[in-house]
């Protein structure tokens, strides 16, 4: 085991530790973070899920900015959208979470986190007051896990598409 891979099995094992509280939680991520040199994306990311699991969405948001600006890999940068997304939406900044999912669900429309991509985006949008726009959204993500009725739940998420936000 190389050494990130050590980092990434400890950073691992905290998130896993149901006995923390969330400034436990918060404590040990950072502990962890020092460890990484400064301004390492991915020390800036834990430590900002460690805010936001904790409900300091206005610290989560500066963390998750600065990871993405440092840099983060194909792995977690996709998950940082997601949760800078959730956490501005939670700030009721919903349209910048619905501007930076979409920007997200544009530049990867597949691959492992496209569908929770777009789970938060269906979110981000009935925030906004766009239910028929989200339950598209949520639908067309949905497709291809149905045995059949493709077609058919397409068409029906493009009519939704057209109706006026309520």
């Amino acid at each position: 085991m190389d050494e990130t891979q050590g980092w990434d099995a400890r950073v691992a094992a905290v998130w896993d530790e149901a006995v923390l509280s969330d400034e436990e939680r918060i404590v040990a991520i950072d502990a962890l973070a020092t460890e990484r040199p400064h301004g390492d994306a991915r020390a800036l990311f834990e430590s900002a899920g460690a805010r936001d699991s904790a409900g300091h969405e206005v610290e989560a948001e500066a963390f998750y900015r600065a990871a993405l600006d440092a840099g983060l890999d194909d792995e977690h940068r996709p998950q940082a959208v997601i949760q800078l997304a959730s956490t501005l939406r939670n700030l009721g900044r919903v349209a910048e979470s619905v501007e930076l999912l979409e920007e997200q669900l544009a530049a990867q429309p597949t691959g492992p986190y496209a569908d929770a991509t777009a789970a938060f985006l269906a979110l981000a949008l009935a925030s906004s007051g766009d239910p028929h726009r989200a339950t598209a959204v949520a639908l067309r993500a949905l497709v291809p896990h149905l045995p059949r009725y493709h077609r058919s739940v397409h068409a029906y998420a493009d009519e939704l598409e057209q109706l006026p936000p309520r």
